[in-house]
């Protein structure tokens, strides 16, 4: 056993059935059902053999996977074993070509290690992984060898040596932790099939016609970069390129369109059986992935209500949470719908911010500036209630619009006249279209006896340098509020010694002027911390430009019974520390907490910035995932 190496859960047997051993001399061909043959460990290391299969896959790279990168790993290889002892594999992960039928064998030789040391390696803790060459790898037909067009990657379990698009899907739902049973998220066809067994040779068209289809679609999904190697004349399929996230978010692709592919096949089958479907002929789901597997906002914790006190601002800094916010994400990153346990107040700042960027949030340097809802007696209302979501922001991309959709009375002060339940009528649709580069964002809001009355957003862009943009909003009635930067971004002075280390410094600030119809801030400068840190940020990742502070008016707010403010609001910003836990190099400006207090008007340049010790409305503390996390715990 190895210690050092990544883990997976082990398949069950009844439908995904597993290994029991090899030991000694075995025979060449694996069994029908994909497991393993008698005895507890391998006695004499004989070749560790098995199958590729799609239909039988001749000249197919495959390797047994040691170090959990999902791709080839040459040696030498340093492998620590649950003793604490290290032994070297100088040829790296046994890896072989496959041959006529789709046999392969691996040279497992060096698995055998010196008592002293030590058990032997055994090949069955780890996962068989098989990459299909374009061109090269050969699919055995009736007619003849047919060469494959299209890359993909197979795997399969530790154990499991038939390696088919099969027994990857039966790999990632283990390793996902989700059932294999009938009435489970698996697909109906699959569920009384064995999704490890050789299905060829126990002619089993239904299995056959799925893994095709599986195929078919893991090709779609595979990287053209990846396949233009491939290609290469002299390319064997030892070329590492993929990632180990983004070979996870290939198999969570597959265990999230299965249930689709499955119902293709079976929809086809109708007409002449499973021998007959044309798979070429099916309709693929056209899903893309971000391989890139970046961390994106998931979760926003609001807190504004004031539990000591019946208003706002506090008097010290303790809130109360009044809402919770859950952000959920296609496989491209590409945001789809964000839930609210509360109340919010959905900025168009924000909205119009991600439309430039087509929804991936991933392209945004800072993710989902804050907005909150000061409305605090009745979100905390929402939020205590049984109902889990209260409202609902969902982003339709392919007709330009966004919908709100309320159950709660937030926004009576707006004129928004809320329904009881979510569904139906949306309370507010925002509309937009594009001119000369900018963004222009209309809000349609649902009055009494579904009348409506709009918004217009309208991005100016044409100066900002980060997270905050100029901007203009308007209604029927004329000018409602605009925000023109005067000046490009100038740096502080150098701070003093003592201070130059500190975690969040003003080193920088852009001025700007935010005038509406009742008011302006005059002299108004957005502060910023542009120091690199001394860290080697990634080429292509954001460089480090993480706003602090800036100030606002906003009438909408100003207005609400309970809140007491006549100079403005400001919102300033905190984020991980650099080198921390949560700080990630290529997206240095990810917000950790923001508070809103009241405008404090220009302040000092150079100076440390501190969160606040009182006079807050509300504070809104962040939660990320990576993408591949978020997908596999949208799939539990």
């Amino acid at each position: 056993m190895v210690a050092a190496m990544k883990r997976f859960p082990s398949l069950s047997v009844p439908v995904i059935a597993l290994a029991l051993a090899g030991c000694g001399e075995e025979s060449a061909v694996s069994p029908v059902d994909g497991r393993e043959f008698d005895g507890d460990r391998y006695a004499e290391l004989a070749p560790y053999t098995g199958r590729v299969i799609d239909g039988y896959l001749k000249n197919a790279r495959v390797w047994l996977d040691m170090d959990g990168d999902s791709q080839y790993t040459s040696g030498p290889m340093l492998i620590t074993l649950d003793n604490g002892n290290e032994v070297v594999l100088e040829s790296g992960e046994p890896t072989a070509m496959s041959g006529a039928g789709g046999r392969f064998s691996l040279d497992i030789s060096e698995f055998e290690i010196s008592a002293d040391v030590g058990p032997n390696l055994d090949p069955r803790d780890y996962p068989l992984f098989a990459l299909i060459l374009p061109g090269k790898t050969l699919e055995e037909a009736h007619s003849g060898d047919v060469p494959v067009e299209g890359a993909y990657m197979l795997s399969a379990a530790p154990g499991v040596r038939n390696v088919t698009p099969l027994s990857m899907l039966a790999r990632f739902r283990r390793m996902f932790f989700l059932p294999d049973f009938s009435g489970s998220s698996l697909p109906e066809g699959l569920s009384s099939l064995n999704l490890v067994r050789d299905y060829i040779q126990a002619g089993d068209e239904q299995a056959h016609a799925y893994a095709q289809t599986f195929a078919r679609f893991l090709a779609s999904q595979f990287p053209e970069s990846y396949s233009g190697v491939l290609e290469q004349a002299n390319a064997n399929g030892t070329e590492r390129f993929l990632s180990e996230e983004a070979a996870h978010l290939l198999g969570i692709s597959l265990v999230k369109y299965a249930s689709t592919l499955v119902d293709l096949v079976d929809n086809a089958a109708l007409q002449g059986g499973y021998p007959n479907v044309d798979i070429k002929a099916l309709s693929l789901p056209g899903a893309s992935i971000d391989l890139n597997d970046p961390v994106l906002v998931t979760g926003q914790r609001i807190y504004a209500y004031p539990s000591s006190q019946s208003n706002l601002p506090i008097s010290g800094s303790s809130l109360d949470e009044s809402a919770q916010l859950t952000f959920f994400y296609s496989e491209d990153g590409r945001i789809q719908s964000v839930d609210v346990d509360g109340c919010i107040v959905p900025s168009m700042a924000e909205l119009a911010r991600l439309v430039k960027h087509n929804g991936y949030m991933a392209e945004l340097d800072t993710q989902w500036m804050p907005s909150v809802s000061l409305a605090f007696n009745e979100s905390l209302m929402q939020f205590n209630n049984d109902r889990e979501v209260d409202e609902r922001l969902e982003f339709d991309w392919d007709n330009q619009r966004i919908l709100f959709d309320s159950a709660t009375t937030c926004h009576q002060n707006l004129g928004i006249e809320a329904g009881s339940e979510l569904g139906g009528v949306p309370e507010v649709t925002y509309i937009w279209e594009f001119i000369g580069g900018e963004v222009k964002l209309v809000s349609q809001m649902r009055g009494a006896n579904d009348s409506l009355f709009t918004r217009e957003y309208v991005t100016n862009s044409s100066s900002a340098v980060h997270a905050l943009s100029g901007f203009s909003l308007s209604d029927s009635d004329g000018d409602i509020a605009s925000l023109d930067f005067v000046g490009g971004v100038s740096a502080c002075p150098p701070p003093a010694e003592s201070d130059a280390g500190a975690s969040h410094l003003v080193s920088a600030y852009q001025p700007y002027a935010f005038t509406t119809s009742s008011g302006s801030l005059d002299n108004a400068v957005s502060e910023l911390d542009v120091r690199s840190f001394g860290i080697d940020l990634p080429s292509d990742s954001f460089g480090v430009q993480r706003l602090l502070r800036f100030g606002f008016l906003d009438q909408d707010m100003a207005g609400l019974p309970n809140v007491n403010v006549d100079s403005g609001f400001e919102w300033q910003m905190f984020y991980e520390a650099v080198e921390g836990p949560g700080f990630v190099p290529e997206q240095p400006n990810l917000i950790a907490k923001a508070e809103l207090l009241r405008y404090a008007g220009v302040k000092g340049c150079s100076r440390v910035f501190e969160p606040a010790s009182s006079g807050l409305f509300a504070s809104v503390r962040y939660s990320y995932q990576r993408l591949s996390d978020h997908l596999i715990g949208r799939l539990q």
